[in-house]
């Protein structure tokens, strides 16, 4: 059968032949063994429902093994045969175009030069997943190709629910992901009900089929970087030469070489999975690979001294050479962590002291001791980290959980006051005030006829816009816009594609806006040969609430709530979006964290470009305002700047009280 052939018939008609399983494949690890006996039984009975009772003999054995060696039934079976890839928008069988832009973005988050672990259907972070298992892939895909424009399909954590009648206006998807009872959204819940078959962790990106490979993150850390060194260094100063020492290669950690090489600096990334390294050095995201603390050293120093711009990945330990580093006398500038701490006791962060191996055969056979080991390599990772911040080195959380694990280890992280960590969140320090307060985060688009030219037209309709927002632009924004100008100059000569011919840049809602209406504007005159797909990281102004990183610059009591994400959401859904989702878990952890993203496939229509302007200004503002109101003078800024070039909307501003007023009350 053709590849059209395949997504319409959904579920196969005949039983197709057991799988062999590839080891040599990059493989989620396997799961904590949580479920009683019951509870197995009623994952292989979940499972089961899939298919039809014919079947159910023999896949009740075959599940009953994938529940048992892998700690879940992915159904590895049902694996399609045909490579998977974002085709061309064109060869995805459809009766609605937004639909067809869906399924390329599936596609794109299931493509093994993307994806973490593909054949798990997991995307990044260790466990941020599309769908839960094949069978949930083949039916969505077939609801995507069969529906029309007056249908929305509503995803349940990965399942597809079905088709309900709708309306034009109404999104496509809707989706949702890790959704619990607040009571029941603990770690060990994920592992217990996502074994269940009846929720999952769609990370941020991955569940709501908006990944775009680390350019995704590229970005946001170049951005970040470049600005902790403009915090450190002298106004003559420059980062070649200076070291940023952090941890992970993983699927977003892995963008942190190329950010440090386009922000002029010696990255040192560590990772105990030598696959993953070797992946990013294969793929360019990292010139130099090394095994060895004392090559390491050497190498490193030798970088020093001739101030290069280098990228260097350490297949070993981070703790290891934050220790090792200091009796070296070794200068560190900055310092961060990108492991996945959201998931400490499933692969997200490994002790020092034990092989990459025996770490795996211990968290599986003994989660006790596991986590002992963990817990204590957290406390001598802080303890090495706080030697050289006493000689001077910036260290912030990159808002991977990394503190708060610290911290729940009993690591000496906590501030004098016993409440704060001692260290700030990225997003307090940097990304806060400088971008999200003033609207600016992480706007992304893809081109759906697979064309790079298609992309490079859309590079430099993106850079004429920013310049000619710049021109005339406040102060306060003028170095957010030319950073943006600058990277979006280079882009396409740092080869940061992978997978789709995908973008990214930072931008407000005047940007976002202006430049999605430019593209709708070329796809019309058929400058751009085919629809484009917008969107953006959950890691952004308004989309997410997360009290340690993305609201943690929020001070006003309310970063603990959850109402931003859920507006916006909301909001988009009516305003325009092609596909909405939200979800529990992100880069922080199941239960930390809700966030929310959209897509929008513009056409080139009159009806598009309505969509965009109401739904991308509403994207930011929603954010901006809630920001504002929290008290942040930027985001007061940049508020009253969105009222007076939109005078339909009106916001409740805050009353700011002078403190001294209050010094005498309690």
């Amino acid at each position: 059968m053709t590849f059209k052939e395949q997504i319409l018939q959904g579920l196969p008609n005949e039983l197709p032949s057991k799988k062999e399983y590839n080891s040599a494949l990059s493989h989620a690890p396997k799961r904590k063994d949580i479920l009683s006996s019951e509870e197995k039984l009623l994952a292989i009975k979940n499972a089961l429902r899939y298919f039809p009772k014919a079947w159910h003999r023999e896949l009740a054995q075959e599940f009953a093994f994938e529940l048992s060696t892998y700690g879940r039934i992915y159904m590895h079976r049902f694996k399609p045969e045909y490579t998977m890839y974002a085709r061309p928008i064109e060869e995805y069988p459809h009766t609605s175009t937004q639909a067809a832009g869906i399924m390329l973005m599936i596609q794109n988050n299931l493509d093994p030069a993307v994806a973490q672990h593909p054949e798990e259907l997991i995307t990044y972070g260790g466990n941020g997943a599309v769908f839960q298992n094949w069978a949930q892939y083949i039916l969505t895909m077939q609801y995507l190709a069969t529906m029309n424009n007056e249908q929305t399909l509503h995803m349940y954590s990965g399942h597809p629910m079905g088709l309900f009648p709708s309306s034009t206006e109404a999104p496509r998807v809707v989706a949702t992901n890790g959704m619990m009872i607040p009571n029941y959204s603990k770690p060990d819940d994920w592992e217990k009900y996502n074994a269940l078959g009846v929720t999952q962790y769609g990370q941020m990106t991955a569940g709501s089929y908006m990944y775009i490979g680390p350019q995704g993150i590229v970005h946001g850390t170049t951005i970040t970087v470049m600005n902790a060194f403009r915090k450190v260094l002298k106004a003559d100063e420059n980062p070649a030469g200076k070291i940023f020492l952090t941890a992970g290669l993983g699927g977003m950690s892995g963008a942190q070489p190329k950010a440090g090489t386009i922000a002029g600096c010696i990255t040192i990334c560590a990772e105990v999975n030598a696959s993953a390294a070797k992946k990013r050095h294969e793929q360019g995201w990292v010139d130099v690979l090394i095994t060895n603390l004392d090559d390491l050293v050497a190498r490193t120093k030798k970088a020093q001294e001739e101030k290069e711009v280098v990228s260097i990945a350490f297949i070993g330990n981070i703790v290891a050479v934050w220790e090792r580093f200091y009796d070296e006398n070794i200068f560190i500038h900055l310092g961060s962590d990108q492991t996945s701490l959201h998931n400490p006791w499933a692969g997200g962060y490994y002790p020092v002291a034990i092989s990459f191996e025996e770490a795996n055969e211990l968290m599986v056979n003994n989660p006790p001791i596991f986590k002992e080991k963990v817990q204590e390599s957290l406390r001598r990772h802080m303890d090495a980290i706080n030697k050289h911040t006493a000689k001077g080195t910036y260290f912030f959380d990159y808002g991977n959980a990394f503190l708060l694990e610290a911290s729940r280890a009993g690591a000496a992280v906590m501030a004098k006051n016993g409440i704060d960590f001692r260290y700030p969140s990225y997003v307090q320090d940097i990304l806060g005030p400088m971008c999200f307060d003033y609207g600016f985060g992480p706007f992304r688009w893809v081109c759906t006829s697979g064309n790079p030219t298609d992309l490079q037209k859309t590079d430099a309709i993106a850079q004429r816009v920013l310049e000619d927002i710049k021109n005339t632009a406040p102060a306060e924004i003028q170095q957010q816009l030319q950073d943006n100008i600058t990277w979006i100059k280079e882009a396409n000569n740092n080869n940061l594609v992978v997978g789709s011919q995908a973008r990214i840049l930072y931008a407000d809602a005047e940007g976002r806006s202006k430049i999605a209406d430019a593209f709708n504007t070329a796809i019309s005159s058929g400058e751009i040969s085919a629809p484009i797909v917008l969107g953006r990281d959950h890691h952004d102004v308004s989309g997410t609430d997360s009290p340690f990183r993305e609201t943690s610059n929020i001070y006003d009591g309310s970063k603990f709530t959850a109402d931003m994400a859920i507006q916006n959401v909301i909001g988009d859904s009516f305003r325009g979006a092609t596909w909405v989702s939200i979800h529990n878990g992100g880069g922080v952890g199941w239960g930390e964290v809700i966030n929310g993203g959209f897509g929008m496939v513009i056409d080139g229509s009159k009806e598009a470009a309505k969509r965009l302007k109401s739904m991308l200004f509403y994207d930011v503002t929603n954010g901006i305002a809630r920001r504002g109101w929290a008290r942040n003078n930027e985001a007061l800024f940049a508020i009253q700047r969105e009222m007076d070039r939109n005078p339909e909307l009106r916001v409740t501003l805050p009353n700011l009280v002078d403190d001294n007023l209050l010094k005498n009350l309690y």
